[in-house]
């Protein structure tokens, strides 16, 4: 159970700091930076900043980084560059709150993904969750009153979503032993390259500007911004994602994980001015009623004693064996330890 509030811990974390990035990209590209230089800028200076963190975390574990690695290059390419990309193409062809919304229904994606692969069926309150989640999401976002679309943009945000949901799943993975901080650095290192790629080639518009960007009324140094902006949405939110998906497993942290459009309409009111309507109240309760009725649909994990009372039946007859509870607790335990103190 702590396992699990500290993973909710992590992930309401992740989707805070993730949050923090439109409004501080939003101010930076009043002053002339493009929205492409911002998030490349972002995912660079993160890499740059967790790198010492990720060497301290490897000591003795450097031998991991090879079997790693092409999980590593696939979070890169599509959990953190791809996903960029998709959206930036995205909004060429459709409003904003609309791309969002296609790219944030990964959870489903993940779902499906889970059932395909490995035979984990949602439960009925799984996908009632799902269903009032995206509800609210359709308030928040505002999109009741109509909106026009296109096929390439849907496609894009079709990219965008694939990519969001391979974030969640590769996130949740710790089958690699490598420790979070190494992961995310890894991952970051190659969609940084891979944006900065793109921007080289004019996939991605890349203009920046040294004017300081007004937030809550006040001047900020545009290197100040540009450093929160890397430190807390690039390097501190992909390592509290991981930290949050391993804990909580992909399908419950990529629900959580849509609390993020609730921090963005806070983190907007408290720097841009931005006030909150009723829809983005409405629409929140049901994101978070949506994320609860996912938790409680989830499986149960197994009890203690069940795991105890499974490991001392013999396998070929599942008969127990002849011995007295007592003699079963001086057993060794994996740990090397006796009794009860190695369960």
């Amino acid at each position: 159970m702590s396992r699990q509030i500290s993973g909710f811990g992590y992930a309401v974390g992740a989707a805070a700091a993730f949050s923090l990035s439109g409004s501080l990209g939003s101010g930076l590209m009043t002053t002339g930076w493009s929205a492409g230089a911002a998030v490349c800028a972002r995912i660079l200076i993160g890499a740059l900043l967790l790198a010492p963190l990720a060497v301290v975390a490897l000591r003795g574990k450097w031998r991991l980084v090879p079997g790693a690695a092409p999980r590593m290059i696939l979070y890169g390419m599509l959990a953190v560059a791809g996903t960029q990309l998709a959206y930036f193409q995205a909004v060429r062809y459709l409003p904003v709150a609309v791309a969002l919304l296609v790219e944030f229904a990964a959870p489903v994606a993940v779902l499906l993904w889970l059932w395909v692969t490995g035979g984990q069926r949602p439960s009925r309150l799984t996908t009632l969750g799902a269903v009032v989640a995206a509800a609210g999401l359709v308030i928040v976002l505002d999109l009741v009153s109509g909106v026009e679309v296109n096929m390439p943009g849907i496609a894009w945000s079709l990219a965008a979503m694939i990519g969001l949901a391979v974030y969640f799943v590769l996130s949740s993975d710790e089958s690699h032993g490598l420790p979070p901080v190494a992961f995310a650095t890894g991952g970051l290192v190659v969609g940084g390259l891979l944006l900065a790629l793109a921007g080289a080639v004019g996939v991605l518009d890349i203009a920046t500007s040294t004017m300081s960007p007004v937030y809550a009324g006040r001047e900020v140094p545009w290197w100040v911004a540009l450093g929160l902006l890397g430190a807390v949405t690039g390097g501190l939110a992909y390592v509290l994602g991981i930290e949050g998906a391993r804990r909580l497993g992909s399908r419950l942290a990529s629900f959580v994980g849509l609390t993020e459009v609730l921090f963005v309409a806070l983190v907007a009111w408290l720097l841009l001015g931005e006030t909150p309507t009723i829809g983005n109240v409405v629409g929140g309760v049901l994101v978070v009623t949506g994320v609860v009725l996912v938790k409680l649909g989830e499986p149960e994990a197994p009890r203690a004693e069940d795991t105890v009372e499974a490991a001392i039946v013999t396998p070929r007859t599942g008969v127990e064996p002849d011995v007295e509870p007592d003699e079963v607790s001086q057993w060794p335990s994996a740990s090397g330890e006796h009794g009860r103190e190695g369960l």
